[in-house]
């Protein structure tokens, strides 16, 4: 089976730019990846940045999938301790409504941001993992209309009514989810852009302990990771060397900086500062064509997955919409005219 390829847009706001002008990008390469036939968009929730413009992915992707016929719009994903269950099936059982089986609802327990955010974003917020599990159950019955302890045994329900469900995903980077993932019968996505290691593991166990539920019978994963590909080998190397800087500045809490090349060309790392930054290249996979098809090859086959999620950061919209499209020529995606 070829090798389905799917978007992350974090929704970056480069330097001189802004929000508006990100959001229309968006739209921009949703209509081309729609007809470039990538399988899924999807949106990441963060708080408290101004380097990135989707705090509220649900709409955003109402907006973008107006803007598309047949490529899948998810969230990727939803940080659920920020929400209530209820609300979160009522936004994409909407969603689902608006666009039947297009719609995923992708879903994690990370923030997206800072704790004092999360705190004010569900003053309820107790940060225990038990909530999680909760939430999750919570979810799935709300979803497809299940009576249960958690929605006073039916009295209370998620609107609209409808005949289908969202594809439901569950999102981990430290492996831990894959098991709350496998016991709650959910497709699996490792972000392999978050951790580059335990991926494999991670997916294994996920498959070993799956347990089919009402939505999904068999197992069913991906993996994200950045990417960005060109023809031009220098172009390349100044966006890895942009991505060095950038995935470092995150580990020591500069959220809102926007480096330039110039920025990173000119940084001296420490021995210790240059170990994180080839640690990090783990979660980046960054060059020309060959080189760029390779690696997202041998990722595939090593996470065994048949879904690669590509995030990709670049200096112009130009150059990220190329890779993109790079990316389409080479693993030879193509549209399901009957979709």
């Amino acid at each position: 089976m070829p090798l389905q390829l799917s978007i992350l847009d974090q929704t970056p706001i480069r330097r001189g730019s802004n929000a508006s002008e990100a959001l229309q990008e968006s739209i921009e390469l949703v209509r081309l990846a729609d007809k470039l036939g990538y399988t899924r968009y999807w949106l990441s929730e963060h708080h408290n940045t101004i380097t990135l413009a989707g705090a509220a992915p649900e709409i955003l992707i109402a907006r973008l999938a107006a803007e598309s016929s047949r490529i899948r719009l998810g969230s990727g994903g939803i940080m659920l301790p920020n929400h209530s269950s209820l609300k979160v099936a009522e936004n994409f059982k909407l969603l689902e409504a608006l666009y039947p089986q297009r719609i995923d609802l992708g879903v994690g327990r990370a923030p997206g941001g800072d704790r004092i955010t999360a705190q004010l974003l569900n003053p309820s917020n107790t940060f225990d993992p038990q909530e999680y599990i909760q939430q999750i159950s919570d979810l799935q019955d709300f979803l497809t209309d299940k009576p249960s302890y958690n929605n006073i045994q039916g009295k209370v329900r998620a609107i609209p009514q409808i005949d289908t469900v969202p594809e439901m995903w569950m999102l981990t980077s430290s492996g831990e989810s894959a098991y709350l993932a496998a016991h709650s019968g959910m497709a699996l996505s490792y972000a392999q852009f978050i951790n580059p290691v335990g991926g494999k593991d991670a997916i294994a166990i996920y498959r070993q302990r799956f347990k089919p539920s009402d939505q999904l019978s068999t197992p069913k994963a991906s993996v994200g990771v950045f990417a960005f590909c060109s023809e031009d080998a220098h172009k390349a190397e100044q966006v890895q060397a942009v991505m060095d800087y950038r995935l470092l500045s995150f580990e020591k809490g500069r959220y809102d900086e926007i480096p330039t090349y110039e920025a990173a060309s000119q940084y001296k790392y420490t021995d210790n500062e240059w170990q994180r930054v080839l640690f990090n290249r783990q979660r980046t996979i960054v060059g020309t064509p060959p080189v760029v098809k390779e690696k997202i090859t041998a990722l595939a086959a090593e996470l065994d997955v048949p879904e690669v999620m590509v995030a990709t950061f670049a200096e112009t919209k130009e150059d990220r919409l190329r890779s993109y499209e790079l990316l389409a020529e080479l693993f030879s995606l193509t549209v399901d005219v009957e979709k």
